[in-house]
């Protein structure tokens, strides 16, 4: 006899899920309040079915995982996300950790800005993990501006939430206003915005496209917030795996100093520093 966990992990893999039985168990959860893992062959209610059965067709339709569960860990947060904002993934803890280095070596008091927060997952990973460090999250979507005010207010950090164009921003910062700027921008091609996965393409538009080349938030930080740093102040950046040599030639060329990519543990290039020079 088929479990009903085991028929959801068919069902999933028949729609071509990539990794059925996890998310099996992740809709098994959500539809039963139970861990699978204890109970997943135990039978079901009439209501606890039906329930599996809406999520399981949901999946099947390409509708994220993570706006089914309503909310999806980052770094040791655990964030509410939906329709309209940004998924906060794995990779970009990478972008998030050397932030909270950068803040940390800032000094005590240290201001973060983070541009096109989103859920705000890496402005509340610094403050979370620097006490003290002001941090100020940038976000223009009035969608995701109210999963960032909604996940501020469940993890209690002081954030000052801003809504905001960050093309624009920079005419409203005084020079020197911070120690860290860090940003995981928009960065697909219009190319790339016609092959995207089904789950991508029902993330917001405006979070993932970048223009023809990809690089149109990266070109507007490169020419216009080295002087909201501080002299030596860090600039964090995600970006996509092709990009290293692109956007650190933009840096380069604006007069950015000590420029750096790291790797997600993925092995892919993820993350580009570079500093105001002192």
């Amino acid at each position: 006899m088929v479990t009903p966990l085991a028929a959801v992990r068919d069902r999933l893999e028949a729609a071509g899920i990539p990794d059925a039985a996890f998310e099996a168990a992740q809709l098994y959860m959500l539809a039963t309040g139970r861990d699978a893992r204890l109970s997943g062959g135990a039978p079901l209610t009439a209501f606890e079915q039906k329930k599996l059965d809406a999520l399981c067709e949901k999946r099947c339709a390409r509708f994220p995982l993570q706006y089914l569960c309503g909310e999806w860990d980052f770094l040791d947060l655990t964030l509410k996300v939906g329709p309209g904002v940004l998924i906060p993934r794995a990779d970009t803890e990478t972008v998030a950790e050397a932030a909270i280095e950068a803040a940390r070596e800032a000094g005590p008091g240290a201001a973060v800005a983070d541009l096109c927060s989103g859920t705000g997952a890496i402005a509340l990973g610094v403050a979370t993990h620097v006490p003290g460090a002001r941090v100020t999250a940038v976000e223009l979507s009035p969608d995701a501006l109210a999963y960032l005010r909604a996940n501020n207010a469940a993890c209690g950090r002081p954030l000052c939430v801003v809504q905001a164009d960050v093309l624009r921003w920079q005419e409203e910062c005084a020079p020197g206003s911070f120690d860290v700027i860090v940003s995981n921008p928009p960065y697909l091609t219009a190319e790339e915005m016609q092959h995207l996965q089904p789950e991508v393409a029902q993330e917001p538009a405006m979070a993932l496209e970048a223009g023809d080349d990809g690089l149109v938030f990266y070109r507007a930080l490169a020419q216009h917030y080295r002087d909201a740093l501080r002299p030596g102040g860090a600039l964090v950046l995600e970006i996509g795996w092709q990009q290293r040599q692109a956007v650190m030639e933009l840096l380069a060329g604006n007069g950015w100093a000590d420029i750096e990519c790291r790797r997600d543990y993925g092995g892919n290039d993820r993350c580009i520093i570079a500093h105001r020079p002192k």
